[in-house]
């Protein structure tokens, strides 16, 4: 295993197109795909999009942007979609694939214990450290992953709300569709 490289994008990256951005790493990474105008949209469809991508999550300094990267990400939002929206069980050996391509070494350093992430090629280092921090969130806050609750939206979020009720990504978008969809709904029968 190699420890991370340190290589820079070689041009500055689109603005990043997403309705929802700022959710830990495991959940952004879901999040790279949206339902914009009734039609998917993917952010990671080239290696422009996960320059945006690598930029958005501070990634960009650290590893590599292109084809290969790209191929691992995609392993590993696989994998997460099938775990949070699918069966964990079922979904365990594909997240257990990605998460075979890198390590996590304790060290010592002179502020005292460290650890250093290490990857089998820096370009499996973005899928595996999605992969890790859904780990994470399994381990500390599992019943706050949650997917949008309106029935044409695909993204996730984690309920960061004080009673843990949150049922939408947004509000302002989601939520306020469902409340209209149920006020049209109650004034039709009316």
């Amino acid at each position: 295993m190699t420890p991370t490289p340190s290589t820079s994008p070689t041009s500055t990256p689109r603005p990043d197109p997403r309705p929802l951005t700022g959710e830990p790493l495991a959940l952004d990474l879901l999040n790279t795909r949206w339902m914009q105008d009734g039609a998917v949209q993917d952010l990671l469809a080239d290696t422009e999009g996960l320059a945006v991508w690598l930029t958005a999550n501070g990634l960009d300094g650290d590893h590599p942007c292109d084809a290969t990267t790209l191929r691992h990400l995609l392993q590993a939002r696989d994998a997460l979609k099938a775990a949070v929206d699918g069966s964990p069980r079922e979904a365990a050996p594909l997240v257990d694939a990605v998460l075979a391509h890198g390590r996590i070494r304790a060290t010592l350093t002179a502020d005292g214990p460290g650890e250093l992430t290490e990857f089998d090629a820096p370009a499996w280092g973005p899928a595996w450290l999605a992969a890790r921090d859904y780990l994470r969130l399994l381990s500390t806050v599992p019943d706050r992953i949650r997917a949008c609750a309106h029935e044409a939206c695909i993204l996730h979020f984690l309920d960061t709300s004080r009673n843990g009720t949150r049922r939408w990504h947004s509000m302002a978008t989601c939520g306020n569709r469902a409340k209209a969809s149920r006020h049209y709904a109650r004034t039709k029968e009316d």
